[in-house]
């Protein structure tokens, strides 16, 4: 389901990088987890919010673009998109983060 979401945001429509989409998801649904202090493997058990959703579906689609090392799409020709990018992805995930006392 994600990775139809992330080829939707990215605008793809071919199955040749589906692999590498699930690489990514996985990747930014384990940085999710841990930027919101959950235990590794937590949605794989449970619903993901769906501001929590969009965040990984951003950072996936961050991660494909800037595969490279560059920073790619609607951002190309700001040099600071990538710090943007991140700023987004992580406020939205603090939206749902287990905070700690």
């Amino acid at each position: 389901m994600l990775l139809e979401k992330v080829k939707a945001n990215l605008i793809l429509e071919h199955d040749e990088d589906d692999a590498l989409l699930e690489e990514l998801i996985l990747t930014a649904v384990s940085y999710a987890e841990s930027y919101q202090k959950k235990e590794d493997g937590y949605y794989s058990q449970n619903d993901m919010h769906p501001t929590t959703e969009r965040a990984v579906i951003m950072l996936s689609s961050h991660f494909y673009e800037s595969r490279d090392g560059s920073t790619a799409g609607f951002f190309s020709d700001n040099i600071q998109a990538s710090n943007q990018v991140w700023m987004v992805v992580n406020r939205l995930l603090d939206l749902n983060k287990d905070w700690k006392v």
